[in-house]
């Protein structure tokens, strides 16, 4: 399977995360896989001028593309041109370039949420008209439109994350080496369900004081971030806390609030990340698929049964109590 993977308009992250994958040497692990990386800017050896030549040839169908992977969001500025990113300094944006391709590769994948919805490329003014492969925030559209189908039927993928987990980039890539990737198994915005089936609040080691709605009141605090902080774990579709970065760690243990990074819209939550916006005391984003008064009965209830230890190591930045032990009865 050969991959040509393009950067666009983005920090160059995903990249850096793909290279941090402990499943051993990337080429390695592309080889076993049957993936031949055609080029990529960080990672080859091709200089400037053979790369022009081989987009050249990618773009024209004299050289085969099984997958294109895109990093970073695309610019349409100024005003529809796409003059604000030129290849290489050539006089051909860089969104044309992509367009054309992506017209004539088997796969389409867009690695990270800038190449999935935009990203933080396109928050706040977006001078540079920043926006996704097929999508431009939540709605459908994007640079290659929301119609865009790959000649198997398929969407752009969508591996989103800001930025992505290395297993969900080479697992995906893997899936399409295999054969395995299908409509089945997208969800309703392209991304693969192996892990976009799961939130981010599935194994987060702070449960315990989520279900006891026993909440940290400030960043070092051992508790529940969601209702004072302005954790999305709730709501955001990624196994972040199953599948640990390094084998170890993710924002969560690391004692920072979810983000909602592979969500769509994420980087303009309309507020501080590091706060929780309510209404009546009520936090406005509820936990997915959880209808307000159950949750404010849940919640009332959780707080009146919170146990002294839950409570007291909440607002703690290090364990004050631990669990009882008690014998059990013979």
């Amino acid at each position: 399977m050969k991959l040509l993977w393009l950067q666009s308009g983005g920090c160059g992250g995903c990249t850096l995360s793909w290279l941090g994958s402990e499943h051993g040497a990337l080429f390695d692990v592309l080889a076993d896989e049957g993936i031949e990386l055609l080029w990529h800017p960080s990672l080859s050896e091709a200089g400037l001028d053979d790369a022009r030549t081989l987009i050249a040839d990618c773009a024209a169908g004299r050289q085969a593309v099984d997958v294109l992977c895109i990093e970073g969001s695309l610019l349409r500025g100024p005003r529809g041109t796409g003059g604000f990113h030129r290849f290489g300094g050539g006089a051909q944006p860089m969104s044309d370039w992509v367009k054309r391709i992506a017209g004539l590769a088997g796969h389409v994948v867009a690695v990270g949420s800038c190449s999935a919805w935009g990203g933080i490329t396109a928050a706040g003014m977006n001078p540079t008209d920043a926006c996704g492969l097929q999508y431009d925030g939540e709605a459908g559209g994007g640079l290659l439109g929301p119609d865009f189908r790959d000649p198997s039927g398929l969407p752009v993928i969508n591996v989103a994350g800001c930025p992505p987990h290395p297993d969900w980039i080479t697992e995906t890539l893997a899936m399409l080496a295999r054969g395995r990737l299908g409509a089945a198994q997208l969800d309703d915005y392209g991304r693969p369900r192996f892990f976009a089936d799961q939130l981010v609040h599935h194994g987060c080691p702070r449960n315990e004081y989520y279900e006891f709605k026993a909440s940290a009141q400030k960043p070092s605090d051992q508790g529940c971030l969601m209702e004072h902080l302005g954790c999305g774990g709730t709501q955001a579709h990624a196994d972040c806390n199953q599948r640990l970065w390094n084998g170890e760690g993710s924002c969560l243990r690391g004692g920072y609030a979810c983000i909602r990074c592979t969500e769509p819209g994420f980087e303009e939550p309309g507020h501080a990340f590091e706060t929780t916006p309510k209404v009546a005391g009520i936090p406005i984003g509820l936990p997915a698929d959880m209808p307000k008064a159950w949750f404010v009965a849940l919640a009332a209830l959780s707080k009146s049964a919170t146990p002294a230890r839950v409570r007291e190591n909440a607002t703690a930045d290090h364990q004050l109590r631990a669990p009882s032990v008690r014998r059990g009865k013979k």
